[in-house]
C-alpha cells in the first residue's frame, strides 16, 4: 500500500475508469470517473456525479449530486457546483430535512468546456461545449457552446 492510500476516502461504489489519478486528500463516494481522468487534492466527488475521460479537476473543487462533466473538461481549483434552488436547513415546520424534502436539480458541463478557480455554478444550466468560464464568475443561466464567459452574474464576453 502506497503511504498516500491512507489520505484517500474512496467508498466501494465508486466506478473508476484506467489511470485515474487521484492525489491525496480526495473524498469519492457513489461517483463515476472515466479514463485518464486527474482529481487534485481536497476534491469532493458526491454521489451520482459524472466524471468523464481526460478531465482536470483541480484542488478543494466541490462537485456535488447531480453535476454531469463530459469529457476533456477542466475545472479549476475551489470551483462550487450548487444542485438546490432552494437551500434549507429545515421544513416549514421546523423539522430537519431529508433527503425526501428537496429536489436534486442537474447541471451539465460539456466537451471541452473549462471552469476558471473560484467560479460558482449554479443548478439546471448547461456549459456548452469549449465554453470558458472565467476564474470568480457566478453562473446562473446557460452558457453557449464557445463563448467566454465572466463576472456576477456570468455574461457574454467574447465568441470563441
Amino acid at each position: 500500500m502506497c503511504p498516500q492510500d491512507n489520505l484517500k476516502t474512496i467508498a466501494p461504489d465508486v466506478v473508476l475508469g484506467e489511470n485515474v489519478s487521484i492525489a491525496p486528500f480526495v473524498n469519492l463516494y457513489g461517483c463515476t470517473i472515466g479514463d485518464e481522468t486527474k482529481i487534485g487534492p481536497f476534491v469532493e466527488v458526491q454521489k451520482n456525479a459524472y466524471i468523464g475521460k481526460r478531465c482536470k479537476i483541480q484542488s478543494h473543487t466541490f462537485v456535488c449530486e447531480g453535476v454531469h462533466i463530459e469529457d476533456e473538461v477542466m475545472v479549476g481549483h475551489g470551483v462550487m457546483f450548487i444542485n438546490d434552488y432552494l437551500p434549507a436547513a429545515v421544513s416549514s415546520d421546523g423539522s430537519l430535512k431529508t433527503d425526501e424534502d428537496w429536489t436534486c436539480t442537474p447541471t451539465y458541463i460539456k466537451k471541452r468546456a473549462s471552469i476558471g478557480s473560484n467560479a460558482t455554478i449554479l443548478c439546471g444550466i448547461t456549459i456548452g461545449e469549449g465554453a470558458l468560464v472565467g476564474a470568480g464568475a457566478v453562473v446562473t443561466k446557460d452558457v453557449p457552446p464557445n463563448t467566454i464567459v465572466v463576472g456576477n452574474p456570468a455574461s457574454i464576453l467574447k465568441e470563441l
